[in-house]
């Protein structure tokens, strides 16, 4: 066989596997969400953090504000004393996400002294990253991730890598297209395994 001959089998079998394989990682993508969404239930922590969301000009959008009604409850049932709230200046918005959401959850009822606020962050990994000097200032050392469930598998494989000791708790929806959002995730989780990959040999 030549030379050309074998580049066009390669190509061929490029061609058939490819596909095969991408529809294998979304399904295993989709299966690691689905674990962990079994299991994302209120959990007792020092903090509760809140993973940033939209904002619509000095309002939470409807699916920041069911992540932090989710807060809200975790707090008032004493699953834990602190809330922090995540989030920098989005696109478009003079104010940010975590300030939005601080003054949101003051409304509620919560004491300033019990928000802790992070806003500069502008990803899921930079929420996280940037929560962690706050939880070393104050001394907490569990946290509870709270945001919604498909969000949740790649925020807590954030957490063990920047060495959070982190329990997912899924915020219930009926604003969001979670299949929508679910097919977004994939790709997202899908960047994160490289930026790991990164990572791991920056070190």
């Amino acid at each position: 066989m030549s030379a050309l001959q074998l580049l066009h089998s390669f190509k061929s079998y490029l061609w058939l596997t490819l596909p095969l394989v991408l529809i294998a990682w979304c399904g295993y993508v989709l299966y690691q969400i689905e674990q962990v969404e079994k299991h994302a239930e209120a959990h007792k922590a020092d903090v509760a953090i809140v993973l940033g969301a939209a904002v619509w000009g000095d309002r939470p959008s409807p699916g920041l504000r069911e992540r932090l009604d989710k807060a809200y409850w975790l707090f008032e049932q004493g699953y834990t004393p602190y809330l922090l709230v995540t989030g920098g200046i989005g696109e478009g918005t003079q104010v940010s996400e975590a300030e939005v959401s601080r003054q949101y959850l003051i409304e509620k009822g919560v004491p300033e002294e019990n928000i802790l606020v992070e806003d500069q962050s502008t990803s899921t990994y930079e929420n996280l990253r940037n929560s962690l000097p706050l939880m070393v200032q104050h001394q907490l050392q569990t946290a509870c991730i709270v945001s919604h469930g498909y969000h949740l598998a790649r925020a807590l494989e954030i957490a063990e890598t920047l060495n959070i000791d982190a329990h997912p708790v899924a915020a219930p929806t009926s604003t969001l297209n979670i299949l929508y959002h679910k097919a977004r995730e994939v790709l997202a989780y899908s960047k994160w395994k490289l930026d790991q990959l990164v990572l791991l040999f920056a070190r």
